[in-house]
């Protein structure tokens, strides 16, 4: 498949006229071509009106047909074959292993959502029949499902050219739910971004769906991205990246005449907490093991362990020395792009200039295009007295806090920001220490791990890949995981409707045979 360098507005393609966008090779900063021509407030406009044209069409397509769709498209990006996989590594710098990787979880959590839409049960179908003699007053006819929220913009990741970007997880619970999707692709893998949305324009034009059900856009953020946060056909937005490209979107959305949700995943140092026991035990074997976490991918990771907890004391000491060993032997990486090297090297920086940290460990020396790994200290005090130190360091970057004992630890805990996970690594002893800081670490964050490390996402039912803001603007979704098509979705009632005009999932006899609520028993009635 040739890369063009042209945008997918429905089913045309046609090239922008803004300023070209040039993705750069990651490993050598090489300019990579084509140039991606930007979108224009026209182009947002026409895709934005070919999707509300779409909605109520695709909005009412079958379980079965919007599942095969999604099947269609898992099918589309495979069959693209290894220049899919080469392009991807090149603007990212990321390994072969890596993106095939990636590709596999793109395409399953595509299946996965066709799973979910057989399955059904995520229309949350409740039926409270009439009950025309209870006194003292008759009980109308009540019947309720979720439904679409609408056309739902959805901007691509950095860090993840496949798994978070075109055909990621935003669009794929976007697509499930019956909504169509507007990608804005991220400017460091647009030759990526093109690829795979030609597959789902494909996928579209196969299943013959409407045209508006996907476009891809390239282009700046406040011509394309703004443009579609606020146009009114827009009705939710699917955002992952920094904190101020967030709150920037949220406020465009809060702005508008009728305001959006934007499920936005912004910034999470996910905290893990050693516990004295546990430490005492195995300090040198956890140091080396959280190394390799931070280490992974460049730490390019938003559950990358960027803060480390424990009592000060020889077992942390131990720890402190393994880790630091591990660091400085760990080679430099190659990072996504200039810019997120530049940041990472701004915050490694100034972490190091701070007179409240002590550098404890850097990693071999970096080279072009190359992120060397860090390692930090400070005490708890500290830490509380300097807000800075809680900001994300998007790298191999983490700060270990030595903490006077567990009463100080937890309320350290209490002070932090919103995070996408927190871990606790811990040995029985430690059972009533990690009971404390339970109740806490529910309210910071939405995933909670035991001995493990939070590096790695299961794409599953139980997943939450989410949490308090900042780490999302709405901690009570999750964007990975089938539960995330709930974002999407909204409730509506219809009260004594005709059976004629009652949509398939709420009608007599359960023509799809789901599971539905019939007067507060769930079965499949």
């Amino acid at each position: 498949m040739t890369i063009t360098g042209e945008m997918l507005i429905g089913a045309t393609a046609l090239r922008g006229n803004d300023r070209p966008i040039h993705a750069v090779e990651a490993a050598t900063g090489q300019k990579l071509e084509p140039g991606f021509g930007g979108g224009s407030a026209a182009d947002v406009e026409r895709a934005c009106a070919l999707a509300w044209a779409a909605f109520d069409t695709y909005r009412e397509t079958s379980l079965e047909t919007r599942a095969a769709f999604l099947e269609a498209c898992a099918e589309a990006i495979l069959a693209i074959g290894d220049e899919l996989v080469e392009r991807a590594c090149a603007e990212s710098g990321l390994p072969r292993g890596r993106i095939e990787g990636e590709r596999g979880r793109t395409v399953g959590q595509l299946r996965l959502f066709a799973a979910t839409l057989r399955e059904g049960s995520f229309l949350e179908a409740r039926i409270d029949p009439a009950l025309p003699q209870r006194q003292p007053l008759p009980r109308a006819d009540l019947r309720l499902r979720q439904i679409p929220l609408g056309p739902v913009a959805v901007f691509g990741a950095s860090n993840f050219p496949l798994a978070f970007s075109v055909a990621g997880g935003d669009t794929a619970a976007a697509l499930a739910a019956g909504c169509p999707v507007i990608v804005k692709a991220h400017s460091a893998h647009p030759g990526t971004s093109e690829l795979v949305g030609r597959a789902l324009q494909s996928a579209v034009a196969t299943c013959g769906l409407p045209e508006g059900v996907f476009s891809l856009l390239f282009g700046s953020g406040a011509v394309v991205g703004q443009g579609l946060v606020a146009d009114p056909r827009i009705k939710a937005v699917g955002f992952t990246g920094s904190r101020a490209g967030g709150t920037a979107l949220m406020k465009t959305a809060a702005e508008r005449a009728e305001p959006i949700p934007v499920y936005a995943e912004m910034s999470s140092i996910n905290p893990v907490f050693l516990l004295p026991a546990a430490l005492e035990e195995k300090a040198e074997a956890l140091g080396k093991a959280f190394v390799g976490s931070l280490t992974m991918g460049a730490g390019q990771f938003c559950t990358n362990p960027g803060l480390v907890l424990a009592v000060e004391g020889p077992a942390l000491d131990r720890f402190i020395a393994a880790a630091s060993e591990a660091v400085a032997a760990a080679a430099p990486q190659v990072m996504l792009t200039p810019g997120i090297l530049q940041a990472y090297e701004r915050g490694t920086a100034q972490l190091a200039g701070s007179s409240r940290v002590t550098k404890l460990a850097e990693g071999q020396a970096a080279k072009a295009c190359t992120g060397s790994a860090a390692l930090f200290s400070a005490s708890a005090a500290d830490f509380l007295a300097d807000p800075h130190l809680q900001e994300e360091v998007f790298g191999s970057s983490s700060l270990i806090l030595h903490c006077r004992d567990l009463a100080e630890m937890q309320a350290l805990a209490e002070k932090l920001e919103g995070q996408l996970t927190a871990t606790l690594h811990l040995v029985e002893a430690d059972t009533e220490a990690a009971r404390a800081l339970l109740p806490t670490l529910e309210r910071r964050a939405g995933r909670i791990l035991a001995n493990g490390w939070p590096t790695g996402v299961e794409v599953c039912h139980a997943m939450v890949h989410g949490g308090p803001y900042p780490a999302t603007s709405d901690g009570r979704s999750t964007s990975v995981g089938t539960l995330a098509i709930s974002r999407f979705l909204r409730p509506v009632c219809y009260q004594d409707l005709p059976a004629a005009l009652l949509p398939e999932a709420l009608r007599d006899g359960n023509p799809l045979g789901l599971w539905r609520r019939l007067d507060g028993a769930l079965g499949r009635h």
